[in-house]
């Protein structure tokens, strides 16, 4: 049975594919299936007051505070989400997968000082370094997502150096040592097929992260910049209408929250089916 079959047969492992597969529709068809420009001020987008609209026929999720139709800006921030999730995920852990299986791999004074390194970052609070690193750099969607990327490798690195060190000192590793099989043939032939498995796990269950620390910079401010939407900042832009128009705030907030518990989902189910030691648990 394939891992997708295994995957689609668990009722919440298909509500979470669910949920990621209509988010990556409307990311990717965003043009053709949102009314208006997501930076488009409505001339009928405000009331006569200058508040926002609330959901009607024409804005089917309301108007923010500059008369733009919500709907359109959630569509095209999902684009943000995926963009910046998938990329900072996949840079994340790759350089953690990289540092991980050499330091696991060689040790020595290689693998001392890179896991030391590693050490370090995880001792500098995730938020805190990412804050420090985007003020540090001016905010645009490749720089936040170079800054995730940053933070969230060093879980990777710890998860796969414990594996690789576990592994080098199996049976069929020294058997390959001992007749004279060179290290690269050993780290591609017989390391990196066992890493797969957690690799994919790591790949689904941190974008979920991603996605929440982006919408966290873009709400304080540090993030993806306007005018281009990101869920983080339409709930940084509208805040102050809390109250008055609850909208703004609950529908970009439901749907960060909807997609890091589709991909949490998809994630846990990944690591029953691929992980020996956690099938029939869960």
């Amino acid at each position: 049975m394939s891992v997708l079959k295994q995957l689609l047969a668990r009722p919440l492992a298909l509500f979470g594919f669910l949920i990621v597969s209509i988010t990556a529709i409307f990311a990717l068809f965003a043009p053709w299936l949102t009314p208006f420009a997501p930076e488009a001020q409505m001339f009928d987008g405000l009331t006569i007051e200058g508040a926002p609209l609330p959901p009607n026929a024409q804005f089917w999720l309301g108007t923010d505070l500059l008369g733009r139709d919500l709907f359109s800006r959630l569509v095209y921030g999902a684009q943000t989400s995926l963009i910046i999730g998938i990329v900072a995920n996949g840079v994340a852990v790759s350089l953690g997968a990289f540092v991980g299986i050499v330091a696991g791999f060689f040790r020595g004074w290689i693998g001392t000082i890179l896991m030391r390194f590693t050490d370090l970052m995880m001792a500098i609070p995730a938020l805190l370094l990412a804050i420090v690193l985007a003020a540090i750099f001016k905010p645009s969607l490749w720089i936040v997502a170079l800054v995730i990327a940053m933070v969230n490798w060093v879980q990777v690195a710890r998860v796969i150096f414990a594996q690789t060190v576990s592994l080098s000192e199996r049976d069929f590793i020294v058997a390959e040592r001992s007749i004279g099989a060179s290290s690269p043939r050993i780290l591609f032939q017989h390391i990196l097929p066992h890493m797969v498995p957690t690799l994919l796990v790591w790949s689904t269950l941190g974008i979920a992260t991603t996605v929440l620390l982006e919408a966290t910079l873009s709400y304080l401010g540090i993030g993806v910049q306007p005018p281009i939407p990101s869920w983080g900042n339409i709930i940084f832009e509208n805040q102050t209408y809390f109250t008055s128009a609850p909208w703004l705030v609950f529908v970009p907030g439901g749907a960060i929250v909807l997609l890091a518990l589709g991909f949490n989902l998809i994630g846990d189910a990944l690591r029953d089916i691929l992980d020996p030691t956690l099938k029939g648990k869960s």
